[in-house]
């Protein structure tokens, strides 16, 4: 059995030939493959808004070069003094919620003292209450009994 083989290469879209095989003695047949087309390789695929600004290599030396990279540096501290801004805020804010739920929690303990201190006023009340209060029906039995015989 010998095989035979065939490969086709046809340029593709951003860069990427694909080529396909086919094995015709031996009856297998291959999917076709995506292998990059340049010589370095990569393979990536490269959105259309973003080759045209890959043209060539820039000089390190360039005025061009030397204002993205001032550009870019101006951007990462803008970015640092952000962020580190916006810690120091939520650090801020951690501590004045902390301050606030202490204020809370202490005002908590003393409005349950001054409840348990009401509820004690109030059952000491309701019981000196019924201490002296008298039933009704035995004084207007007296009551009645002493108006009858005058």
């Amino acid at each position: 059995m010998s095989k035979i083989s065939q490969q086709n290469s046809a340029p593709g879209v951003n860069g990427i030939s694909v080529i396909h095989t086919q094995a015709h003695a031996s009856g297998v047949q291959q999917v076709p493959q995506l292998v990059p087309a340049g010589p370095g390789g990569g393979g990536k695929a490269v959105p259309p808004s973003k080759q045209s600004k890959k043209s060539s290599p820039m000089d390190r030396n360039s005025d061009e070069y030397r204002q993205r990279r001032e550009r870019n540096n101006m951007a990462v501290k803008k970015s640092r003094l952000k962020s580190k801004q916006k810690a120091q805020d939520t650090l801020q804010r951690v501590n004045q919620l902390k301050e606030e739920n202490e204020r809370l929690e202490a005002k908590i303990k003393l409005l349950t003292k001054e409840l348990s201190v009401l509820k004690d006023l109030f059952l000491e009340h309701a019981h000196n209450l019924a201490d002296n209060v008298q039933p009704i029906s035995t004084e207007s039995t007296t009551t009645n009994s002493d108006n009858a015989g005058q």
